[in-house]
């Protein structure tokens, strides 16, 4: 069967599709992520031929594995069946540059690649690759378009703020866990610190001070002694007056170097769900953008205590599995990743028990 140009498409063709065909698919924003590495996803406007309009959320990534898969089935090279059809080309990978400006430039090329991808023979637009790739999943749904929600908000210049005199009625907060800030905003807590609260920043982040300190911390490692009044809570903090804590949208991963001189203990968090196992390569660039440090090595404590050296997604997988048996023994913040990693300079081998 031969397959006609886009404009001559059979009507009676196009009106037996089902409702929930997309028709249309325009990006309308696109979205930093920052997740092990930062990222960018588009957020991608789709109408259906029911007329009804989504939002689903796409990283570039997700457009190659797509237009790989689709090109297997139908590009003329890829096989000599009936089923062939002009595939509509998509813009290449980029290795070096500004990620921002990279999603930016890509915005009007996708808008085309997906616009010509909606025209083609009806029996392609059926394909569950092309269904599933437009298909508004369970978490594209739950997104909360970016305007709304901040992980980690600007941060007013400080002005330094003088507890009220009568500290009994100050609204404070007690650190349960240790919180090691990892940014120049961020304050870092022990456990037993008092720390008076200044305002609520966004559903899971404080700004507070503890000894003549100022900055941000995550409201996870504190119990609130005295809550701040409501009037001080941010509009978008709303979600802590319906008491929905579970739902956090950030994670944090606990980590440290090792070195000689001492250890020095970071807490990250990134927009990650708990269950998520990285890449190696996400996490070797994250830790080295934390240390400031280039030639690392990346290891963990297996259950013995022993110090194992992670060299791939499959030592992460292992790590991650790992943590699952030991990781319930440990108190640690709700949200916390139940792995820790252990940084260590390359070429430092002194670190690993190597008495038999």
């Amino acid at each position: 069967s031969m397959s006609l140009p886009q404009q001559l498409r059979d009507e009676s063709d196009f009106d037996q599709l089902p409702d929930n065909i997309p028709v249309t698919a325009t990006i309308a924003d696109i979205e930093e992520k920052k997740g092990f590495i930062v990222y960018y996803r588009f957020v991608i406007e789709v109408k259906t031929k029911g007329n009804s309009k989504y939002l689903i959320y796409r990283r570039y990534r997700q457009f190659f594995a797509l237009h790989q898969n689709l090109e297997l089935k139908y590009s003329a090279e890829a096989q000599l069946g009936y089923y062939t059809c002009q595939l509509p080309t998509l813009p290449g990978k980029v290795f070096m540059g500004n990620k921002k400006e990279i999603a930016e430039s890509r915005i009007p090329e996708l808008n085309t690649y997906m616009k010509r991808l909606l025209c083609l023979p009806t029996w392609v637009l059926l394909d569950d690759l092309i269904r599933m790739f437009f298909y508004q999943t369970e978490s594209d749904s739950q997104q909360v378009p970016r305007a709304l929600r901040r992980l980690r908000p600007p941060t007013r210049k400080v002005k330094t703020v003088k507890p009220k005199t009568d500290l009994l009625s100050a609204p404070r907060a007690e650190a349960v866990f240790d919180f090691s800030g990892s940014g120049r905003l961020e304050l870092s807590l022990k456990a037993g610190d008092v720390i008076f609260l200044l305002r609520r920043v966004n559903a899971d982040w404080l700004e507070g001070t503890v000894r003549d300190k100022t900055g941000i911390f995550p409201e996870s490692f504190v119990n609130i002694i005295k809550p701040l009044p409501e009037s001080d809570t941010n509009e978008e903090g709303g979600a802590s007056k319906s008491g929905n804590r579970a739902q956090s949208s950030y994670s944090c991963l606990r980590c440290y170097l090792l070195q000689p001189e001492g250890i020095d203990t970071r807490d990250i968090c990134v927009e990650e769900d708990l269950s998520i196992q990285p890449s190696y390569k996400d996490l070797l660039s994250q830790m080295r953008g934390v240390f400031q440090v280039e030639d690392i090595a990346l290891n963990y404590r297996d259950p013995e205590g022993d110090l194992i050296r992670i060299l791939d997604d499959e030592d992460v997988a292992l790590m991650v599995q790992e943590s699952k048996q030991t990781g319930s023994k440990v108190k640690r913040p709700v949200n916390q990743f139940p792995w820790e990693l252990l940084v260590t300079h390359a070429k430092d081998l002194t670190v690993y028990n190597t008495e038999y």
